[in-house]
This record gives C-alpha cells, structure tokens and sequence, in this order.
C-alpha cells in the first residue's frame, strides 16, 4: 500500500496543543506539542498517569472508545489533520499502534496474527514479502509459525506483536510499553529490533518507562508529567540531563536531591540548559 509523501521539509507528526479529558471532567493532557520528524525515532518518557497512553489513543483513532474527547489542539500527520479519523483509516494511512499488554490472539498461531496484521494489504505476492521481512526480522517467530500465541513467552509474544503492526507496512510505528514486564535482555533485543524497523524507513513514536532503552534507540525524547510535555531536546541531552538521571535513571546524588525535578520547572528544551 502506497501513502502519499511527507511535505517537504515537514516532521511526519506534529501535535499541537493537544487537551484531551474523560468524561469531559478528567483532564489527561493540558496542552502538549511535540513532533516526530520523517525517519526518526523519538521516545516519549513519564511515570504512570502521565498521558502517555492517552496520547497514543489520541494518534490511533481508539480515543473515544475510551471514553476520551480532544477540547482543544490538533494532530497533523503527514500534512492531514486526524481529527475525526478512526482506527482503520489511521491504519490505512501508515499510522499503526502496537498497544500495550501486546493483545494477539492467543488461540491464533504466529502466521495466524501476522496475517490478521497484513489484512488490509493487496495482493498475496506482496503478502508473501511481508512475511519473509518479519521472519527475517525476528527467526523465533518463523521457527514457530505453526505454534498457538499463548504458548509463546512473553517476549516473543511482544515481538509478534511488533511483527503484527508491521505487517500493516506503517510509516510511523506507535510502540506503548514493549519493554513491559520483560528481562533485561529480552528488552534489549527489544531496542535492536527498532533500531532495525527504523534503519528499515519506519518513523517510531516510543512510550516507555525504561528510559535507559528508550534514550538508548531514539533521536530526540519529550518527558510528559501530569500530562504536559516538562522536558525535550536530544535523546544524548536528556541521558545525561539531572533531572532525567534522578528520575528515570535512578541515578543523581545530594547535589541532584537539591535541584527543584522537572515537574515544577515547566517545559524546558535541554538545549538551552545552563547546567
């Protein structure tokens, strides 16, 4: 499936002061910006109930179904805003989420969700090719093809669930959480995998909570606290920013303890840091 080109010049995402509530009372996000530049990764860092998942409801079209409404803000991707989009045409346009907790079909086998992944692809040629790509991409899952997706672990559970959104051939990938619940170095293949969806032409918006990995694959990274955007800049000047150390990174000592943390400083681009 072919999408139309980026504007010249422009990011692939743009967010513009984005106000998001449930139930018209609960206020998720407060007026987030960001951008997600044509073939680039950029990770999106907070704590739990910061917004991040409200955010990629909001990208996705799933929204409303969760009872969610946009007050304010818009969303422009790839020139279009989606204001009004649901969950098929934003697939249908390139822009494909991976949720959180993974969801394939467990009585399903692993060729089985690849397809279910694949099914708005014309023609079982191109089909074919998309499964070769995903298998080269991730060998357990061709030498288990045959097996139903419960029987999987939970990261290779995870990576057909990457193999599944894939499958939809997106041109901006929305990851939620895939390190959740997995062993170090599971989460690790999990970062060389989208190192490689990237270098492969694949735009990718991380969620995460492991700032180590997410800081270690991404370009730039945008830090939401209680659904505003507190901290954005380069993936290297947020690693070794105080305030992303002290917080995500479990690092920083007495003289970190006596810096006022990121929540309270508003939205700060690290560029312009004096340290």
């Amino acid at each position: 499936m072919s999408h139309p080109p980026t504007p010249a010049g422009g990011p692939i995402l743009e967010v513009k002061d984005l106000v998001v509530t449930y139930g018209g009372v609960v206020e998720a996000l407060r007026g987030v910006s960001l951008s997600v530049d044509e073939g680039a990764v950029v990770a999106l860092l907070g704590s739990n109930g910061a917004g991040k998942t409200t955010l990629l409801r909001t990208l996705s079209g799933t929204l409303r179904l969760h009872r969610g409404r946009v007050e304010r803000g818009e969303v422009v991707y790839r020139g279009e805003n989606l204001k009004g989009r649901d969950p098929a045409r934003c697939v249908a346009s390139g822009l494909v989420q991976v949720p959180e907790g993974r969801r394939i079909f467990t009585r399903l086998s692993v060729e089985e969700n690849l397809k279910a992944g694949g099914l708005g692809i014309p023609g079982r040629g191109e089909r074919s090719a998309d499964f070769e790509r995903i298998y080269e991409m991730f060998p357990v899952l061709a030498d288990r093809r045959s097996q139903r997706a419960g029987l999987l672990s939970g990261g290779e559970q995870q990576m057909l669930a990457m193999g599944r959104g894939l499958m939809a051939r997106p041109r901006l990938l929305l990851l939620d959480e895939p390190s959740l619940g997995l062993a170090p170095r599971i989460i690790g293949q999990i970062g060389e995998v989208i190192r490689e969806i990237n270098r492969q032409g694949t735009a990718v918006l991380l969620v995460e909570q492991n700032a180590t990995m997410a800081l270690g694959v991404a370009d730039t990274a945008f830090v939401l606290d209680v659904g505003r955007v507190s901290l954005s800049g380069s993936a290297a000047e947020l690693a070794t920013s105080d305030a992303v150390q002290r917080l995500y990174l479990g690092h920083g000592g007495e003289e970190g303890a006596t810096r006022r943390p990121a929540a309270s400083a508003g939205h700060r681009k690290l560029t312009r840091w004096s340290a």
